[in-house]
C-alpha cells in the first residue's frame, strides 16, 4: 500500500515539474500573423460612416457639416465640439451685442430712471463678476411708518454683491441686528411666532394709504417710464387700429361715481360695489361714454383714459412696444430721487398736508365732503388733462391723484394699482391717503371712472449667445446661435444650402393606376427646393 502511495506522489510531482518547465519556455506575446489579423479586424470595424446608417422611423441627432452631411467620428479626436471658427463666431456675436451706452438710448415722451453720476450722465453697465451696478436703491413702502428713519444711508449704497439674494445682505438696523442674527434667533426659538407664519407674497398694508409696513430697502434695474398717463386720444388710436374691444364693452357696464350720474333716479335702482358703495354699476358706461349712455369723451381727449381693465392696459402697452411698470419701478419713479431716510417725503411736494400745497401738484378731492361736495380747489371735480399740474423732480406728471394706475404683476383677483385718484384725500380721512406709498388692489377685470395707466420700457441690455442644435426642414440638424430669450440666428460659418421638403399629393381614396416602370409614378412624392434664409437677431429686452 505504501509503495502505491509513493508512486502516485511521484507522478504528481513530475506533472508539476513539467508544467513549470513549459511555462518558463512559453511566450505570451501574439505572433506577427495574429497581430496582422487583429489590425485587420479593427480596420474592418473602424468608426462607420454615419451617413450610411439609417433606421426606419428614427432621426439622427449629431453634428452636420457645411454640405449637410453627418460629421464622422475621427479616431484621433472623437469629439464633436465646436470648431475654432464657430467659437470665433460665438465670441463675435457676443462682442457685437455688448452692453450699449444708456446715454444713447432715448424714447419720445419717456423718462429714464436709473443711476446718474456726478456729471449728470447715466451710469453704464459696469460688470464685475456678477455685479451690475446701475440700478436704483430706495426705501419702498408707506410714508406713515416712522421706522424708515432708522434705516441708515449706507444701506442704500450699491454693494459688490448683486443678485436675487442681495437684500439678505442688508442689516436689519431697526433692531440693531444683522439678518443672520435674526435668522439664528428664529431657529433658536427666541422670536415670538404666536401670530403664525405668513404665506408667500404676504403684504402687510398700512390702513391709511395701503403702503407696505414696515418700509424696506429695495432695488430696481434701470428703465424708462411714460412722463404722462395714456390719454383718451392715444387709446382711441389703438382701438381704431386694432378694432380692440375693452372688457367694459364686453361686460356691458362699468362703475361710475354716484355723484356723477346724469340721472339721479338711477342711484336708487342700480347695483353698487359692495366694497365701495359710492360706486354704481352703470349699463353702457365705458371709455367713450365715461358716465354712461348720453355722455362722451369728446372735449376730454387729453384726459387719462378710464374704464379700462388690467388686460386692456397691458394690450395697449404691448401694441406700442412697451409694458406696464412694476410697482417698485413706479414708486422709484414717483419718489423723484428722494430715496434715503433723510429726504424721503410723503408727497411729491414734501410733507405739508394742506390743500393749498397739494393743488399745484395733484388732482385730489379737496376739503369738501365726499362724494357730494367737491369744491374743486385744484380746478377739477373729476379727471383733469395730463400735464395740468406740476411734475415731480424727474419730470413725471400725475404721479399722485387724477387716476389710479395699473401695475404689472399681482394675481388676477388682486391686481395692483398705485398713486391714488381724484376721489382720495391727503390724510386718509376718506378713501385712500394719496401719498407716494399709496397702494390698492382690484380684480383684474374691474373697470371704473378713476383707474387708468401709463407704460414703461426696460433699457436695452447685452444679449448673451450660445450654440444649440435646431431641426432643419427635411430632416437633420443645424448648429445655430441662440440668446437667453430663445431667439435663434443661423450659424455664420454655414453656407446656405437647399433643403428638401416632401410634398405628398397621394390620395388614399384613389384607385391604383398601372404605370410604365421606366417612368416615375404620377403619385410619387415630389420635392421642391426651399432656400434657407438667415435670421436677423436684435438685442432683446429683459
Amino acid at each position: 500500500m505504501k509503495s502505491i502511495q509513493w508512486y502516485h506522489s511521484l507522478i504528481i510531482w513530475a506533472t508539476i515539474l513539467l508544467i513549470i518547465i513549459s511555462s518558463s519556455n512559453a511566450n505570451n506575446s501574439i505572433t506577427d500573423e495574429e497581430a496582422a489579423a487583429l489590425a485587420a479586424a479593427n480596420d474592418k470595424h473602424e468608426h462607420p460612416d454615419p451617413n450610411e446608417e439609417n433606421y426606419s422611423g428614427m432621426v439622427y441627432i449629431g453634428r452636420i457639416d457645411d454640405d449637410g452631411k453627418r460629421t464622422g467620428i475621427s479616431s484621433s479626436n472623437a469629439n464633436n465640439s465646436i470648431t475654432d471658427e464657430e467659437a470665433a463666431a460665438l465670441a463675435a456675436a457676443n462682442d457685437k451685442h455688448e452692453h450699449p451706452d444708456p446715454n444713447e438710448e432715448n424714447y419720445s415722451g419717456m423718462v429714464y430712471i436709473g443711476r446718474i453720476d456726478d456729471d449728470g450722465k447715466r451710469t453704464g453697465f459696469h460688470v464685475d463678476g456678477t455685479h451690475i451696478d446701475n440700478g436704483v436703491k430706495y426705501i419702498y413702502g408707506t410714508g406713515f411708518d416712522e421706522t424708515h428713519k432708522e434705516i441708515e444711508e449706507q444701506d442704500l449704497h450699491h454693494n459688490e454683491h448683486y443678485g436675487p439674494d442681495s437684500e439678505h445682505d442688508i442689516a436689519d438696523r431697526a433692531h440693531g441686528k444683522t439678518r443672520e442674527q435674526v435668522m439664528h434667533e428664529k431657529r433658536a426659538g427666541k422670536i415670538d411666532l404666536s401670530k403664525g407664519p405668513k404665506p408667500f407674497g404676504w403684504f402687510e398694508e398700512h390702513p391709511l394709504d395701503g403702503g407696505m409696513v414696515p418700509p424696506k430697502v429695495v432695488r430696481v434695474d434701470p428703465f424708462f417710464i411714460d412722463e404722462a398717463l395714456v390719454t383718451n386720444k392715444e387709446f382711441g388710436k389703438f382701438v381704431r387700429a386694432t378694432y380692440y374691444e375693452t372688457e367694459a364693452e364686453k361686460f356691458g357696464w362699468s362703475f361710475v361715481l354716484s355723484s356723477f350720474l346724469p340721472n339721479a333716479d338711477e342711484l336708487h335702482e342700480a347695483e353698487v360695489d359692495p366694497v365701495a358703495e359710492d360706486w354704481v354699476a352703470v349699463d353702457g358706461a365705458y371709455w367713450r361714454a365715461p358716465e354712461g349712455p348720453g355722455t362722451s369723451y369728446k372735449y376730454r381727449e387729453h384726459h387719462p383714459v378710464v374704464h379700462v381693465s388690467h388686460r386692456d392696459a397691458a394690450e395697449y402697452c404691448t401694441w406700442v412696444g412697451k409694458r406696464l411698470p412694476g410697482e417698485r419701478e413706479w414708486e422709484a419713479a414717483a419718489r423723484g430721487g428722494h430715496y434715503g431716510p433723510k429726504n424721503r417725503t410723503l408727497y411729491v411736494w414734501g410733507d405739508e398736508q394742506t390743500t393749498d400745497a397739494a393743488k399745484e401738484y395733484a388732482n385730489l378731492w379737496g376739503d369738501g365732503d365726499f362724494p357730494w361736495d367737491n369744491k374743486a380747489e385744484d380746478g377739477w371735480r373729476a379727471t383733469s388733462p395730463v400735464k395740468t399740474f406740476k411734475p415731480n423732480p424727474f419730470g413725471l406728471y400725475d404721479m399722485l391723484g387724477n387716476v389710479w394706475e395699473w401695475q404689472r404683476g399681482g394675481k388676477h383677483k388682486k391686481r395692483i394699482v398705485r398713486g391714488g385718484s381724484y376721489v382720495d384725500s391727503l390724510d386718509g380721512s376718506f378713501n385712500h391717503a394719496a401719498t407716494l406709498g399709496a397702494r390698492a388692489t382690484l380684480h383684474g377685470t374691474t373697470t371704473t371712472g378713476n383707474v387708468g395707466f401709463r407704460c414703461a420700457k426696460p433699457v436695452t441690455r447685452k444679449t448673451e449667445y450660445h450654440w444649440v442644435y435646431e431641426n432643419v426642414d427635411g430632416g437633420g440638424l443645424e448648429l445655430v446661435l441662440e440668446d437667453e430669450n430663445g431667439n435663434r440666428q443661423s450659424s455664420p460659418t454655414q453656407q446656405q444650402r437647399p433643403v428638401y421638403v416632401e410634398e405628398d399629393d397621394d390620395d388614399e381614396f384613389d384607385e391604383e393606376v398601372k404605370h410604365d416602370p421606366t417612368k416615375p409614378r404620377p403619385d410619387e412624392t415630389r420635392r421642391r427646393v426651399l432656400e434657407v434664409k438667415h435670421r436677423t437677431v436684435y438685442s432683446d429686452e429683459l
